[in-house]
Formats: C-alpha cells, sequence, structure tokens
C-alpha cells in the first residue's frame, strides 16, 4: 500500500470511504473534545466534509471571539502550522481565514488517519512475511 498524498486539493476525494471518514470524524471529535469543544457526526459520510467544515467553523469562529487562548491550544493539539495554513490560502482562495482553519483541521486529522492506517497494515504485512499471525 502506497501512502496517498493529501493535499488541499483532493481532500473531499479522499473522504470518500465509510471507515476512513468516521475514524477522521472521530479524530477531530477527539481532538476537540479534549478541550471541552463539541463536534459532532451525524455517520452520512455523503456530506461528511460538508458538515464536519461547518461545525467546525462555527466552533472556531466562537473561540476566536471568547477564547482564542483556547483555541491555539486545540490547534496545536490538531498540529497545523502556519506554513500549512499559508498554503491552503494560497490553494483555497476563495476561502475565508477561519474556513481555512477549518479545512486544516480536517486534513491535519485526515492525514493522521492514513498514516495510522498505513503503518498498521505495514505491520501487519511484516508480521505476515515473518510467519507471525497478527490476527
Amino acid at each position: 500500500m502506497k501512502l496517498p498524498v493529501v493535499n488541499n486539493t483532493n481532500l473531499e476525494n479522499l473522504m470518500d470511504k465509510a471507515e476512513i471518514v468516521q475514524q477522521t470524524a472521530e479524530q477531530i471529535m477527539k481532538d476537540f473534545g479534549m478541550f471541552g469543544v463539541e463536534i459532532t457526526f451525524s455517520g452520512n459520510i455523503d456530506n461528511a466534509y460538508q458538515e464536519l467544515h461547518q461545525q467546525l467553523i462555527d466552533q472556531i469562529t466562537g473561540l476566536v471571539e471568547t477564547n482564542y487562548d483556547l483555541l491555539l491550544s486545540v490547534l496545536y493539539q490538531v498540529d497545523i502550522t502556519n506554513r500549512e495554513i499559508v498554503q491552503a490560502e494560497q490553494d483555497l482562495p476563495h476561502y475565508s481565514h477561519i474556513e481555512i482553519i477549518a479545512h486544516q483541521v480536517i486534513a491535519r486529522d485526515l492525514k493522521k488517519v492514513l498514516l495510522r492506517r498505513y503503518f498498521k497494515m505495514k505491520d501487519e504485512e511484516g508480521g505476515l512475511e515473518r510467519g507471525i499471525d497478527k490476527t
């Protein structure tokens, strides 16, 4: 399995498999939930990006207005860099700054999910090659 490249223009297309979408939503809920910020997911994978993106926009807007330090802590936890935000602003000029941040949260958590799946698969393949059954 080759690790897929995640960028600002293919994010929605990568979120087309139910299991990946569900795991990405769970990662977002976990990252924000650690700071008492609730994100929910209906389970509707056809509208997952829009659903999560809108909730993140709403929550980020609220944090900008009421608790900017908490927003910075959440973004640190998610591991979004300023460089990624600047790149996303160039790739998605039709998005506002808050929409960019919300998009980057989804992109970063999708990357986390894909990396976890990639290394789990590599680990399982390695075990099978060595005759170790990991199931």
